[in-house]
């Protein structure tokens, strides 16, 4: 290395900035047990080398050949977009080409990160893109994201904006991705990469997760394996419209590109101003999916969630599936009475307790008249706020505050509120009445900031917001927005709604509120920094949610995940299931109900109160503790289980469901894993069946190694049976 280039080297490692001249080096971005390698050479772009495990002489590579030296970022009007650019803009004298070089890389260091940007500029164009890398000391994560600046005396136009690009050797590589619909949500798919473009997106425009999640897994050893292969994950953290794509070119690679969708998104730039993309977060591990699992699970809940990301969840009533619409004062004080009975700690009220001149008794009125329909709760909110205060439990209400209907006295007294193109007949939604509030509208976003802030300002009590959104962008058009900036609605939709979340959780920091979006439409990085937990899907079914729950912890912790015991027979499907079967189900997550009190069976309360009392021991481990998932029910086998570990490796619960049921039907031993082989750890069943007596496992003390090696031979007996585990170490 030369003298110049040795100062540079060593200026960037020490984390000073550099001078703005043409810059050449090696850029390392390092987590605890993984590796991003970049250099740069004068006159030319990033350049990317390396993805994978932490290596003590990384730059060793180059030397073996097995360097990648792709552009990190390639940029159309350069000979790495002739695959596929990553970054597409039209000047203002309408030149389309981007040739970046890089001028500097400074280092910054947080608390617990590592932040590396890179500057490169334009070297005809007054345009400077500046990519950032923040490497997480504490887990296997890295984020990355792109700052765009326009320094033209006119605006710019932003034809394609991805967050990031990964470029992998080309192999036997297997992409995961979660798939689904309302009520089916994060059904896994896994497919071996071929030549061509493969793409994942999703157009709902005011919701991500439903249909295609922006989470996808690359298994680079062949099959996906839940316990081993080197795997990366990656997860776009935005809510909006995205689009990631895996591409395979030619013989030596592929390469992932992930971004907002660019599809009517032309981004409008102004002189002056910069664009930030959102952060792609990704993770590379050597033990399979459960690594990528776990790496994104630990990084949630200490850096990716709300500050309390380490904290449990309330066990909760909620109304919706109980009484719908047909709330009264009476009916929600009596199912305040029953959570508190059964061992409950939060109950909330749902849908319909709301409407001034337009009462909410069906889904087709009143959205945006956020005034307490006194028809029903004559005695206020603070009625109900008190009677939970005095049973020794907290209160929570629903919301759906970006929406409105065409019956209401909101869009009555403001009709330019909503997405709309004037001259146009409105499409509407749910109800047949539902429009999308225009969010890029600062008078909107005040609105919707003040339904929350009036609420909580008049009723101190509510410690708990169900915030929903059953809606899509149907009406692409903002009387807000200019003409020349109508393709910035889908962005600026979500940078409104950003706006609104950090103004409530800046003056509301504890109240604790769920992401609801007709179930797990809104399960996304981009919006769980302002929420605590997101509604994992509007269907209940257990059987049906073994499946949902299984993909759904793919990406997102346990602690964020609701999961709810319901009715039987279940409204959606039908399917008659056992009381336990139903608690058992929903005890993995953070556990609540979602039905009736009033019309439970004696034994239908004492199993939910068994199970309650018992998830109360449990919680610490499912909530804060590390998944691994053991035998997939994706798989066939006629069950499905899973365990979380503490981090000590002191406690253990282990989750155990039939989900066929065959004579003769072969049953998996079922091999733990996560625990000390050294340790000796006794087995305690929970949730047993009021009368029965707990299994021929109950009270044996068996090692780590054996556990994890052995494995053991789980009783279960009957069409949907299961099985709770608590497991201590001597």
């Amino acid at each position: 290395m030369n003298s110049k280039r040795l100062f540079l080297y060593a200026t960037f490692c020490v984390g000073v900035a550099l001078p703005a001249f043409p810059w050449q080096g090696r850029i390392e971005v390092a987590t605890p047990h993984t590796q991003l390698l970049l250099h740069a050479n004068e006159g030319k772009d990033l350049r990317l080398d390396y993805f994978g495990t932490r290596i003590s002489n990384p730059w060793q590579i180059t030397s073996t050949g097995t360097d990648l030296n792709a552009s990190a970022l390639p940029a159309f009007g350069t000979v790495d977009m002739l695959d596929a650019p990553a970054l597409l803009l039209e000047h203002a004298d309408g030149d389309q080409n981007l040739e970046l070089s890089v001028t500097g890389v400074d280092t910054k260091k947080g608390s617990d990160y590592t932040l590396t940007t890179v500057t490169m500029k334009d070297k005809k164009q007054p345009v400077t893109v500046k990519v950032f890398y923040k490497a997480w000391q504490n887990v296997d994560i890295i984020e990355t994201w792109t700052g765009i600046s326009n320094g033209e005396k006119r605006a710019i136009r932003l034809k394609r904006f991805d967050s990031g690009h990964l470029t992998l050797r080309r192999g036997n590589v297997w992409l995961t991705h979660l798939h689904g619909n309302w009520a089916a949500e994060a059904v896994p798919t896994s497919e071996a990469l071929t030549p061509g473009m493969k793409v994942i997106s999703n157009t709902d425009g005011a919701r991500n997760a439903h249909c295609d999640a922006p989470e996808v897994m690359l298994s680079l050893d062949g099959q996906p394996n839940e316990r081993r292969g080197r795997t990366i994950g990656l997860a776009l953290c935005w809510s909006g419209n995205y689009e990631i794509r895996v591409n395979t070119p030619n013989s030596r690679l592929h390469e992932v590109f992930a971004g907002i969708d660019p599809q009517a998104s032309d981004y409008v730039l102004d002189a002056g101003k910069t664009f930030k993309t959102p952060h792609l977060a990704m993770t590379y591990t050597d033990k399979g999916l459960g690594g990528v699992s776990r790496n994104f699970h630990y990084w949630a809940r200490h850096d990716g969630m709300l500050h309390n990301g380490m904290g449990t969840r309330d066990i909760l009533l909620n109304s919706w599936e109980g009484i719908y619409f047909d709330i009264t004062e009476e009916r929600i004080i009596k199912m305040m009475d029953d959570i508190k009975s059964m061992g409950g700690e939060l109950f909330v009220m749902d849908d319909g307790w709301f409407g001034g001149k337009y009462p909410r008794n069906t889904d087709n009125s009143s959205l945006g008249d956020w005034v307490t329909d006194i028809r029903k709760l004559p005695h206020g909110l603070k009625a109900l706020t008190d009677a939970a205060k005095e049973r020794g439990i907290k209160f929570g209400i629903w919301l759906e505050p970006e929406a409105t209907n065409t019956k209401s006295e909101l869009y009555e007294k403001h009709p330019d509120w909503v997405l709309q193109t004037p001259g146009r007949e409105l499409k509407l939604g749910r109800g047949g009445t539902q429009l999308v509030l225009d969010m890029t509208n600062p008078k909107v976003q005040d609105f919707v900031f003040n339904i929350v802030d009036n609420l909580l300002t008049k009723n101190p009590e509510i410690s708990y917001i169900k915030w929903d959104a059953n809606a899509s962008i149907q009406n692409v058009g903002s009387v807000y927005e200019p003409k020349d900036k109508q393709t910035n609605i889908y962005v600026d939709y979500h940078e409104g709604l950003l706006k609104v979340l950090q103004r409530i959780r800046a003056k509301y920091p504890n109240v604790v509120i769920q992401d609801c979006a007709s179930g797990g439409g809104r399960a996304n990085y981009g919006l769980l920094p302002y929420f605590d937990e997101f509604w994992v899907s509007d269907n209940n079914d257990p059987l049906q949610r073994v499946y949902i729950q299984w993909g759904t912890s793919y990406f997102f912790p346990s602690n964020a995940m609701a999961q709810h015991i319901g009715g039987s027979p279940y409204q959606m499907t039908g399917r008659i299931t056992p009381i336990k079967f139903r608690c058992d189900v929903a005890m993995s997550g953070r556990l609540g109900m979602e039905l009736q009190p009033s019309k439970m069976t004696e034994e239908e309360r004492k199993q939910c109160t068994t199970a309650i009392s018992d998830y109360k021991r449990l919680r610490p481990v499912v909530q804060l503790g590390n998944l691994y998932r053991l035998v997939s029910p994706y798989d066939h086998q006629g069950m499905a289980s899973l365990m979380y570990v503490d981090d000590t490796k002191d406690k253990a619960a282990l989750f155990v469901y039939k989900t066929e049921n065959f004579l003769n039907q072969p049953q998996p031993r079922i091999i733990l894993d996560g625990l000390d082989p050294d340790a000796i750890y006794t087995l305690h069943e929970c949730d047993v069946k009021e009368g029965q007596k707990p299994c021929r496992l109950d009270g044996i003390s068996v090692s780590g190694k054996v556990l994890m090696e052995v494995g053991l031979e789980m009783p279960l007996n009957g069409e949907y049976a299961s099985r709770v585990f608590y497991i201590v170490r001597n």
